[in-house]
């Protein structure tokens, strides 16, 4: 949990003036029934008015001062409370970007964005009541009982006796409740999950008709976590008439009492209103605390669900090399095996093969072959379980993180696009890069057009580029690895919206650029990567095939079977 409270030092001089204003006006609190005993026993009894009117202003000045108070403990619990959900959501995205696609992989995207919205604000709201009430509850419930005894300890006694009653109740309630509310935030999650998944995936739905389908599932989780939040419901709402009633039964024992002992002459009108007022207090306080404890319960929960994610190491540790060995190959796999971390079979095994710089290596092969496996293995979004990847002679694993991917770009086979500018998209990979350079980039990846079409570089791009079609995206995110000018260029099925001559005039624009680059195309279209100086064809997680396209045809069936089915057997290219 240090990983998650150390933020909270930023702020201790807030953590501790917070509650100590909250105390300053819970003192005057309990200052106020011993002023209303006053008023009724010397004032009103005696009919002095200035004495009246003299104490009545004393009530306000301790409501204004109280007042005060509160709103200065309010201010140091809010800056305090939100400082620190802020600094725990930047360190809990800084820590995400750290981890490797396994993790992320293994922990959920909808997870992570619940502990980074929903559970983050949960915290937030449990630490401002926490500072503000935490203290005050329980110091006015023991002050006034402490107040009573000073007033009649025989009628003190019945304060001694509700309090541990009220105190089971409420820690009871807690205790039970607790685990719940993390079943409760596990539900949260299924509900996003199932949400995200409908919006991203409306398109596919619609065209199915499974609108109804999706309906019912919706509002099966959707009736899961109702139930459980009415459990934990009904639960918690015993809280408060429980209280109330022992409260309200120690109120009128007391009032029965003190009636008796006004009789008698043991207690004044005024002393009994104060330990009414007392009780009072105590009965509203111990509310507060218990609708606090509830907070608490949540936030403690959610902070748990945060620092699990913290508790995830990346499994790939950076290395300390930043230049590789100049080797005359770009990048080397020997016997490169990757097995996912929750499968059981490797998705890609034995695969070895060089690459020259300045050389397009093709990959190919049916779906679910291995392609994208084969590739993430270069920038090490994996780390390859067997064998060993090198780039420039180095193993990918000796290189740090920013020295390895500037000398990678990946263009994915899914097209992202951020809200913003064209030129901000473009400068992702370089925040240097000028505009001759993006036009040239733009022109590259035939995607020049685009941005005469839409108004120059400053045009906007909606988030996920859903203002573009298609090939449009897939263009723009091309111009933009191109952008980034890396030594090795992969190309991962991303022309797939392209049609056959802008796919094709794509590259040839980059076989033509200027430099020693590596490039590696990934595609199911053999006319993509038949003019590659290396086509690699990968069956099943094996590689089957690798050669030039005419070697390939007369001595690999599984590329010969995908270019005939393709072009026709009698079509010779």
């Amino acid at each position: 949990m240090k990983r998650v409270l150390i933020h909270l030092k930023e702020y201790t001089k807030e953590s501790i003036l917070g509650p100590l204003f909250k105390l300053f006006e819970a003192t005057l609190e309990l200052i106020v029934p011993l002023v209303i005993a006053a008023i009724i026993d010397n004032g009103i009894e005696a009919k002095d008015k200035k004495y009246v009117i003299g104490m009545s202003l004393v009530l306000v000045l301790l409501g204004a001062v109280g007042l005060a108070f509160s709103a200065i403990a309010q201010y140091f619990a809010a800056k305090a409370s939100v400082g620190y959900a802020t600094k725990l959501r930047l360190s809990l995205f800084s820590h995400v970007q750290k981890l490797s696609y396994n993790e992320i992989d293994s922990l959920g995207t909808n997870t992570l964005i619940t502990r980074m919205t929903s559970d983050s604000n949960q915290v937030q709201n449990a630490l401002n009541l926490a500072l503000r009430l935490l203290l005050r509850s329980p110091f006015v419930v023991f002050g006034a009982m402490i107040m009573a005894f000073t007033i009649d300890t025989h009628s003190a006694m019945t304060f001694v006796a509700v309090i541990p009653a009220l105190s089971i109740v409420v820690f009871g309630i807690m205790l039970i409740s607790m685990p719940l509310y993390k079943k409760v935030q596990s539900r949260i999650d299924r509900v996003i999950g199932k949400t995200r998944e409908n919006l991203s995936g409306a398109r596919v739905i619609r065209a199915f008709c499974k609108e109804d389908n999706e309906i019912e599932e919706f509002g099966e989780k959707n009736r899961e976590l109702t139930g459980v939040q009415k459990y934990v419901g009904r639960i918690s709402a015993l809280m408060n008439p429980l209280t109330y009633i022992l409260i309200n039964i120690a109120i009128l024992w007391l009032i029965y009492t003190g009636a008796l002992e006004v009789n008698t002459g043991s207690l004044t009108q005024g002393e009994v209103i104060a330990l009414y007022n007392y009780m009072s207090q105590i009965l509203i306080e111990l509310i507060k605390l218990a609708n606090l404890i509830i907070t608490i319960t949540k936030g403690v929960a959610s902070l748990g669900r945060i620092n699990s994610v913290f508790d995830v190491v990346p499994s790939i540790a950076e290395g300390g090399c930043t230049e590789g060995e100049n080797s005359n190959y770009a990048v080397e796999f020997s016997d490169v095996s990757l097995t996912y971390s929750s499968a059981k079979e490797p998705s890609v095994s034995g695969i070895s093969f060089k690459a020259k710089k300045g050389e397009t290596i093709g990959i190919i092969g049916g779906t679910g072959s291995g392609k994208t496996s084969v590739i993430n293995l270069i920038p090490r979004f994996y780390d390859a379980t067997k064998g060993a990847v090198l780039v420039d002679g180095a193993d990918v694993k000796s290189y740090t993180a920013d020295s390895l991917l500037k000398k990678v770009a990946v263009v994915p086979q899914k097209a992202v696009l951020f809200a913003g500018t064209i030129a901000e998209n473009m400068r992702l990979g370089n925040e240097n890069a000028t505009d001759e350079e993006i036009y040239n980039a733009l022109k590259i990846a035939q995607a020049d057009g685009i941005a005469k079409e839409k108004g120059g570089l400053e045009a906007r791009v909606e988030q996920g580029g859903k203002n573009l079609s298609g090939g449009q995206r897939q263009r723009l995110t091309i111009a933009r690895a191109l952008v980034k000018n890396p030594e090795i260029l992969i190309l991962d099925d991303s022309a797939s919206a392209l049609d056959f001559a802008t796919d094709a005039a794509l590259r040839s624009a980059i076989r033509n650029m200027d430099g020693e680059r590596t490039v590696f195309i990934v595609s199911q279209r053999a006319s993509s990567i038949m003019y590659a100086d290396k086509i690699i064809v990968l069956d099943d997680g094996e590689a089957v095939g690798i050669g030039t396209h005419d070697e390939l045809l007369e001595s690999c069936s599984v590329y010969k079977e995908i270019y005939n089915s393709q072009f026709g057997e009698d079509e010779k290219r």
